[in-house]
């Protein structure tokens, strides 16, 4: 029976996709700050502008209650 360590090597096939993740967790964590910013924007425009665009108070107020994970 091999012995077990607490940190086993990875393959080497596996160490080249750490690039990867490290690239694809800093976007994801660039959008969710981008979306939490945009919702924060969202909800100073006043109602005026809401109606140029063709938002209610409704649809901010809805906008701007999601996480900022939530799409």
């Amino acid at each position: 029976m091999a012995a077990r360590t607490a940190f086993p090597s990875a393959p080497l096939h596996s160490r080249r996709f750490f690039p990867f993740v490290s690239w694809l967790r800093s976007r994801l964590l660039a959008r969710w700050y981008d979306r939490h910013l945009q919702r924060l924007d969202l909800a100073e425009i006043d109602n005026h502008q809401l109606r140029d665009l063709g938002l209610t108070p409704q649809d901010v107020r809805r906008e701007c209650a999601k996480s900022f994970w939530q799409p």
